[in-house]
């Protein structure tokens, strides 16, 4: 059996490109920064687990991967290609499908841990 692989929110992330100049994301409003910790994989990995965060902002992206999100600090909105807004904060979780469009209304600098699926890798 493999060892788990247990981690804590708590240590350090490594900042991403600016999102305005990252392929799949479009700034809207703000300058969001996001940053991110792979616990498991990479961003080249077809299963990625970690810890990501972003400063408050607007910003629409298409999903890379088919994700389980849990959000564990902050608060943002969510709105999905139907228009349907989600409001999220601290313990909420919600999945997203690969190739999805979702705009990200980040209210207050949000962490989540995630579990992405990505089926072209």
């Amino acid at each position: 059996m493999k060892p788990y692989t247990v981690s804590s929110p708590q240590l350090s992330l490594t900042e991403l490109p600016l999102l305005s100049e990252t392929p799949g994301y479009e700034v809207l409003e703000g300058d969001p920064r996001a940053s991110i910790r792979f616990d498991r994989g990479s961003a080249t990995s077809r299963h990625r687990l970690g810890i990501w965060m972003c400063t408050p902002g607007t910003f629409r992206c298409t999903e890379k991967g088919d994700e389980l999100q849990t959000v564990l600090e902050g608060q943002l909105t969510l709105v999905s290609e139907n228009g349907k807004e989600h409001a999220l904060g601290p313990g909420d979780s919600i999945y997203t499908e690969q190739g999805e469009k979702v705009i990200w209304k980040v209210h207050q600098t949000v962490k989540k841990v995630f579990f992405t699926h990505d089926s072209n890798r």
